[in-house]
């Protein structure tokens, strides 16, 4: 027995040695290339400030959070090479943050123990507007809220069909697909990306995915962050809208009818002839509120509400015209009219309130008894719950990115639940339990076989990536929730990644797993 416990010590201190002894090598790596003052390790003051800077959940901020051996603030392309580089000579992998909107924190947390570092893009956020080709290039750690700014100040008349919340960082946002406010007209976000840099498993620069690997540039469009390479550039194709654009946000109870007028905005939904209206709904306690972007004049607006949608009661008064890039202030800063643009470029986090979100898609309208029922039985007995519906329409093109939620799909929805106090303590109980019990509740509404989800929407509950004894990720395991992300595209993503980095060292709780030839 003696024996026994002397050789699982030895072993124990072996691993703990060459864990360190790893550890070592690779800021010694990184330090004959990259400037000490971007590489912050856990023993700087500045290491936490520098790691929650942009975290936007404190629920990945606990003391049990497994926390990177080192943040590297990278300033430019070459940092992010020496990074990689660095990390696969000595077995470091890497965490890639641009906005820190992951709602499972995967880019700069691990569930599991292990050595990784995240490489923070922040810094590398230049946006350059081209407004006579109608392109922009836009670096991976810029914000929405950054390119927006950027757009509408080189050109009243170019937009970019992004989302809602301007501090998610451009990169995530496009690298899962990216729903948003005008792709009832010009598609998600992904669809209009027309060129990519990227850095490969090898610390390589593509510089131009699209001409030198058409399978590539399929699969980093929507196929999911932090599985095939380090995006470090996107080229964006811009649209053109009205110089006058008009938003409007609307509330309306229970007693005013509420449940009824959600159900003939899902009517709406189907028409195919007003792309350019978009109505966001979102759906707490006892009300629904209506947030509406029109390309177009308050009175146009009008018209078109007054044919398809009169229940919900728009107004002249209601109206608010402005220009697009306004527009996008008044939106992403929770509707207030007097919001400068400039306050587009606030990258603050909000690390007040614990949060936990989940997604579904809905096909078939839930109907006027089934709004009243989700309101009676879950919207009304917990305030903190709410839903959020982006419509998708007949009118979503159908583009060869690998997002899958086309036609067919009416909206999608996500469950957004807050909470005070501890990560963990009673009110997380509280949320965890409404959430569940909803999206328990929703199931007869929405998709099956798969039901699907989105993966903007990161959610480790719908299943997780599997390590095998090869020490790459499993396909099968990783079919659980991509398909449900990705639906009949994951086989096709899960190839490419089988042959850019085969040896899976991109990887998270939910990267694409490599399909390697044979199998």
């Amino acid at each position: 027995m003696a024996r026994i416990l002397l050789t699982l010590c030895f072993l124990s201190c072996n691993v703990f040695l060459r864990s360190f002894a790893t550890s070592d090598d690779f800021l010694q790596c990184l330090s004959q290339t990259i400037p000490s003052e971007l590489v912050y390790q856990q023993s700087s003051s500045s290491f936490m400030s520098v790691l929650q800077s942009s975290v936007q959940n404190p629920k990945y901020l606990t003391n049990t959070t497994v926390r990177p051996l080192c943040i590297v603030t990278a300033s430019g392309i070459p940092h992010v090479q020496a990074a990689v580089r660095c990390g696969r000579a000595h077995g470091v992998r890497l965490r890639v943050r641009s906005g820190g909107h992951d709602y499972e924190g995967l880019s700069y947390r691990s569930v599991q123990p292990e050595v990784f570092a995240v490489l923070d893009l922040s810094r590398v956020r230049a946006v350059d507007v081209r407004p006579f080709e109608a392109t922009a290039w836009v670096d991976a750690g810029a914000t929405l809220g950054e390119l927006y700014y950027a757009i509408g100040t080189a050109s009243p008349r170019l937009a970019f069909p992004g989302g809602a919340c301007p501090t998610v960082g451009v990169s995530g946002y496009l690298s899962g697909g990216g729903i948003g406010l005008m792709m009832r007209r010009f598609g998600i976000g992904a669809d209009n990306v027309i060129d990519a840099r990227i850095v490969n498993a090898g610390g390589e620069l593509i510089d131009s995915v699209a001409s030198m690997d058409q399978d590539l540039f399929w699969a980093i469009r929507g196929g999911g962050g932090e599985s095939f390479g380090v995006v470090v550039a996107w080229r964006l194709r811009l649209s053109m809208v009205e110089e006058t654009v008009t938003v409007v946000n609307l509330q309306r109870t229970l007693d005013e009818g509420a449940a009824a007028i959600v159900a003939k905005w899902e009517t709406l939904i189907l028409q195919p002839y007003v792309p350019d209206l978009t109505i966001r709904v979102v759906v707490q306690d006892n009300h629904a509120f209506f947030q509406t972007l029109f390309l177009g004049r308050c009175s146009r607006l009008l018209r078109t509400m007054r044919a398809y949608f009169p229940e919900l009661g728009m107004t002249p008064a209601d109206c608010r015209e402005m220009t697009w890039l306004r527009a996008m202030a008044f939106i992403g800063l929770n509707g207030d009219a007097n919001a400068p643009p400039e306050a587009l470029l606030n990258r603050t986090n909000n690390l007040g309130t614990y949060v936990k979100n989940k997604s579904d898609y809905v096909r078939r309208a839930i109907g006027r008894a089934g709004w009243e029922g989700i309101f009676r039985e879950h919207l009304s007995r917990y305030g903190p719950g709410l839903m959020i519906m982006e419509p998708h329409g007949g009118a979503v093109p159908n583009f060869a990115t690998p997002y899958p939620h086309r036609q067919g799909v009416l909206y999608n929805i996500q469950y957004v639940v807050f909470w005070g106090g501890e990560a963990d303590g009673t009110a997380a109980a509280a949320a965890s339990g409404w959430l569940g019990g909803i999206y328990g509740y929703m199931e007869q509404f929405v998709t099956s076989n798969p039901r699907e989800a989105f993966a903007n929407y990161r959610d480790l509950e719908i299943g997780a990536n599997v390590v095998g004894g090869d020490g790459v990720t499993t396909y099968e395991s990783g079919r659980v929730w991509g398909e449900k992300y990705f639906m009949g595209n994951f086989r096709r993503l899960a190839a490419v990644k089988g042959r850019v980095d085969p040896g899976d060292y991109f990887r998270n709780e939910q990267s694409i797993p490599p399909l390697r030839q044979g199998f």
